[in-house]
Parts: structure tokens; sequence; C-alpha cells
């Protein structure tokens, strides 16, 4: 993901990165869950500062616990 803390993905773009369908990210955005998210017009738009720190809120799970969920990507 990019390092830019003020760069906005679209939510094709987060569901694509994450590898979850976007109606998750919708389904979410729906109950008040997930990453904070902006409404430009009808689309919603992610913050990569505000994803990253969502991610860091996760619980850790399996054999790689000690790592965060991005940091698991730069691992392997």
């Amino acid at each position: 993901m990019e390092e830019h803390a003020d760069h906005w993905l679209s939510t094709e773009e987060v569901a694509s990165y994450w590898q979850v369908p976007a109606k998750t990210l919708a389904n979410w955005a729906s109950l008040g869950k997930g990453p904070r998210f902006a409404k430009i017009g009808r689309f919603r738009r992610y913050k990569v500062s505000d994803l990253k720190r969502w991610e860091q809120t996760l619980p850790y799970r399996g054999s790689d616990s000690q790592f965060p969920l991005s940091d698991q990507r730069n691992a392997a």
C-alpha cells in the first residue's frame, strides 16, 4: 500500500488490496464497522493512513501472530 498518508483509495482498490469483496466493505460501512471513509459524491474513499491505523486494531491469529496484518505481507 502506498506510504502517502493523504492518498485516497477507492472501495475497489481497498477490496483488491485486502482480497475481500467490495460488498464486504459496503456492508461494514452500513453497520458502522471497518475503517474510516469519506463520501465524495456517492463514492466512498479511504485514506491510506486510516486503513493502516485500522489494520493495527485487528486481532492477531496464527503462527505469525507477532506481526500486524500489514507487516505479514512484507515478511513473506
